[in-house]
């Protein structure tokens, strides 16, 4: 079976992916909102659009969503997008069927830190199997993989540092306890990010510098020799 870019097969990839996506609609329906804790990323912007402008969350996530889209087709190619599409279809699909049909209430909200603690680690495995699988959960996880490969920085940093500052900007229309709390949970979610995409696969090394053909050497003369 021809194997992709991410060294799965297709079924394995596919699998990898849904199952990301359904831990991230659990985490989101059952922890989150279920909590109040609030949201980071496209999400919360969404949600600030609503609260200054009078926008239609559905309407922002698409205007957000759309040009990172195309901007992936471009970077990271046609395949990466439909994994993507995959993925947000099938997140709409899970948390759809669990806000409809789950009776399951896990409360704790006399325990904010074990919610947040548990939203970190439930949704920075969830977003990384979906990267691991060849695709992301979001238009703002496209935008913190293109991110990191352009910068050289973690993709979990990249989106620490997107969610924190969105969440900062919710401060307008949220209280700041849930807010605080929820940037912790976004913290946590980076570092495991970072863990789940990076398992298994070798670290990148520096290259070495190449001396220059007119450095000086340690008696203080200039070495000219791989000059010539």
């Amino acid at each position: 079976m021809r194997k992709q870019d991410s060294g799965m097969s297709l079924p394995l990839r596919l699998a990898v992916i849904l199952s990301g996506t359904l831990l991230l609609a659990f985490t989101y329906y059952h922890i989150n909102y279920q909590n109040h804790l609030t949201e980071g990323g496209f999400v919360g912007l969404s949600l600030l659009g609503k609260y200054v402008l009078g926008i239609s969350p559905s309407l922002s996530i698409l205007i957000l969503d759309i040009p990172v889209l195309l901007i992936a087709i471009i970077f990271k190619g046609k395949s990466f997008v439909v994994n993507t599409f995959i993925s947000v279809v099938a997140f709409t699909v899970f948390y759809g069927l669990m806000e409809r049909y789950s009776g399951w209430v896990i409360d704790l909200q006399g325990n904010l830190p074990v919610a947040a603690l548990l939203s970190g680690v439930l949704t920075g495995l969830g977003a990384g199997m979906v990267l691991r699988g060849g695709g992301a959960s979001g238009g703002d996880d496209i935008l913190s993989l293109l991110i990191s490969e352009w910068k050289g920085i973690k993709v979990g940093t990249v989106f620490i540092l997107m969610d924190v500052i969105v969440l900062a900007l919710s401060l307008f229309y949220m209280p700041l306890k849930e807010t605080l709390y929820t940037v912790m949970a976004v913290v946590v979610a980076g570092y495991v990010i970072t863990f789940t995409t990076s398992l298994g696969r070798p670290k990148l090394v520096k290259a070495p510098k190449i001396p220059s053909p007119l450095a000086k050497t340690q008696d203080g003369t200039v070495n000219v020799n791989n000059a010539m």
